[in-house]
């Protein structure tokens, strides 16, 4: 349930992980409980031991994103991380790669839709020289002035490139489009026109104001004692200064209308998509419209596969997603075509999304859908990264980390009226978008 990264969000690799350090697949049971410590400056530590797996993950999320963005600094999380890892107070960015490849690990820093950070592996043993990487990353970049244009120019080249690939034009149109002034429809990396805003003191402003313990969280996986690693976790970040309370950002409401938009993009595929808004990840829908998006598109059993692909050999891709994520998600149903196809494809799209509204799913349509709904969840968080990640995500949205077994209890209590229910509420006026190759003149 990671949230923007169908659309491309940003991550910057310092080390390849080596072939010794592969992440090995966590077994069912093993480190289920969860050490949770709130330091007195509000910094919150997550430990889940797994000693089965030679390996340790740490995620350092912060309360920072798209969400707090606005259209004249969109995309400046993004920017202010890649600076970050261009180096420290007390080493270079090719220092630091060489220091987490001695670990036998990886260091990724990022800026997405309600969180940033630092996510970092490495093997089990250097697991406190990987905690004190990643605390001197996020704790002491230098934020070198001499870095921001040459992170400028090539973030503006990831847009460019991003803008030339049809799909992802077609998902950044569509959110835009759906969530309107609200942050949630600006893209992770910015746009050109608030890049070339965005400068150095910018930057700096920005990390002192979200680099802060009461908005920061701290989960690690894997092979080691929960005391020792909250122990060290007190050292490093204990020392920090309160900031104050973290104020929750006011947005303008996301209120999307049916719409229809065509555009032309140079390519030799069409793209449709339709896309409405969706509940929050704490929302009582939540499970429902997630089971609704299987039945949708969940892999080759999806009815628009199944369907629009298979049958009616109307499209090359279908699919059906939702990603919650802290306030209004999205709900979005994808084809990719042939341009000759689009005058058959939209109305089919439309078809099964009317179907979806007025015929109750068939029971075994109902139990296709959550099994393959909870199989992928649970494949999707064996990893320590993964586990790590998923501490980390869940107490920054506020779901608490009881979240994993309510979910699945309410997957499994979801019944073809709730499905049939959510998808009259959220698919009743769908947002309708088609990026297509220019008309011949």
């Amino acid at each position: 349930m990671m949230p923007a990264k169908i659309r491309g969000a940003l991550a910057i690799v310092l080390a390849v992980m080596t072939a010794a350090a592969i992440d090995r697949p966590a077994p069912a049971g093993a480190g289920d409980e969860v050490t949770r410590e709130r330091l007195d400056n509000g910094f919150t530590v997550l430990v889940r031991e797994n000693p089965l797996a030679p390996v340790v993950a740490v995620a350092l999320l912060v309360r920072m994103g798209s969400r707090w963005e606005r259209a004249e600094n969109a995309g400046i999380s993004n920017f202010l991380h890649a600076v970050m890892v261009k180096g420290t107070a007390r080493r270079s960015g090719s220092d630091l790669a060489e220091a987490v490849a001695a670990l036998g690990g990886k260091l990724t820093a990022s800026g997405e839709v309600d969180y940033s950070g630092v996510q970092a592996s490495a093997l089990a043993r250097f697991w406190r020289e990987l905690l004190g990487l990643t605390a001197e990353l996020a704790l002491s970049p230098k934020l070198d002035p001499a870095e921001v244009a040459g992170e400028r120019d090539w973030l503006l080249s990831r847009i460019q490139r991003q803008r030339d690939n049809a799909a992802a034009r077609t998902f950044d149109e569509l959110y835009a489009a759906v969530y309107g002034f609200h942050p949630y429809g600006l893209p992770t990396l910015g746009r050109p026109e608030s890049l070339k805003r965005i400068d150095h003191a910018a930057i700096v402003a920005w990390y002192r104001e979200f680099y802060r313990p009461e908005r920061m969280v701290l989960a690690v996986s894997g092979q080691v004692r929960a005391a020792e690693v909250v122990a060290e976790a007190r050292r490093l970040f204990g020392g920090l200064p309160r900031g104050g309370v973290v104020a929750e950002p006011r947005n303008p409401t996301a209120a999307s209308g049916a719409r229809r938009l065509v555009i032309e993009h140079p390519a030799q595929q069409a793209q449709i998509a339709a896309g409405a808004l969706a509940p929050s990840l704490a929302d009582p829908d939540h499970a429902a419209v997630k089971v609704l998006a299987t039945v949708l598109g969940g892999g080759m059993a999806g009815r628009l596969f199944a369907e629009l692909r298979d049958k009616e050999a109307l499209a090359y891709t279908a699919n059906a997603y939702y990603e919650p994520v802290r306030e209004p998600g999205m709900l979005v149903l994808y084809l990719g075509t042939a341009p000759e196809n689009v005058a058959r494809a939209e109305p089919a799209l439309q078809r099964e999304i009317e179907r979806a509204r007025t015929q109750p799913v068939s029971a075994d349509e109902l139990r296709r859908a959550q099994g393959f709904l909870l199989g992928n969840y649970a494949m999707d968080r064996r990893t320590n990264a993964r586990q790590a990640w998923y501490l980390a995500f869940y107490e920054i949205e506020g779901v608490g980390g009881d979240f994993p077994e309510r979910y699945r209890a309410a997957v499994q209590a979801v019944t073809a009226a709730d499905v049939m229910r959510v998808a009259q509420r959220y698919l009743a006026a769908p947002t309708i978008l088609i990026l297509r190759p220019p008309a011949r003149r």
